[in-house]
């Protein structure tokens, strides 16, 4: 019953129908109105009907609280965050990632605007540089992983760091990978790619 192009389809519907909710979470049509009539579900009632409708965003805060895949309701291009205060490497990622259609690229500067655009963006991966000019990666790392909303976006620490016991500690506050500066740049966009699944 998928409509229109599929999952570009969903990705770019903004309000759902109880019915279309369910088929995106492979339940049924009445575990999404039990679950929109209790609460569990927010979303607004059509005036004047009985009809329900579930806005894009609380559709997916109720699929990510409950385990539920939300491939179907994202792009299929994934969501890199390169957070680097170099512009040469930061322009080298933007233009090699934006030539390939798996990918969609913002970049930051400061571990701050990396906490903005994180909230923002959304982003599958982070590219993170271990020493930004506000704070060091690390941090911007522990910060995302201690929010729920990001446990499953990955981390790639970017550093000219060499010592066993400091990678080992950028590896423990949560980055998924690192990679040594220099790097070739088509390994890392293969590294990404491994990690991403694309």
């Amino acid at each position: 019953m998928v409509k229109g192009n599929g999952a570009d389809y969903w990705a770019s519907k903004q309000v759902f129908t109880t019915g279309e909710a369910a088929e995106i979470c492979k339940v049924s049509q009445q575990t999404i109105i039990r679950c929109f009539d209790s609460g569990r579900l927010n979303g607004f009632r059509v005036p004047g009907s009985k009809f329900r409708r579930i806005p894009r965003i609380e559709l997916l805060r109720f699929m990510r609280t409950n385990d539920i895949p939300t491939d179907l309701l994202e792009s299929t291009r994934k969501r890199i965050l390169v957070v680097d205060d170099d512009d040469q490497i930061v322009d080298l990622f933007v233009d090699v990632l934006g030539r390939d259609d798996r990918f969609e690229v913002k970049t930051a500067q400061t571990g701050y605007d990396a906490g903005l655009l994180t909230e923002q963006f959304k982003p599958h991966l982070i590219l993170l540089d271990y020493m930004l000019p506000d704070i060091n990666g690390n941090l911007v790392c522990d910060r995302i992983r201690a929010n729920p909303d990001f446990l499953r976006t990955k981390i790639i620490i970017v550093s000219g760091v060499v010592k066993r016991e400091e990678i080992d500690e950028l590896l423990q506050s949560g980055a998924d990978d690192f990679v040594k500066k220099p790097f070739n740049i088509s390994e890392l966009v293969d590294r990404m790619a491994t990690l991403l699944n694309v």
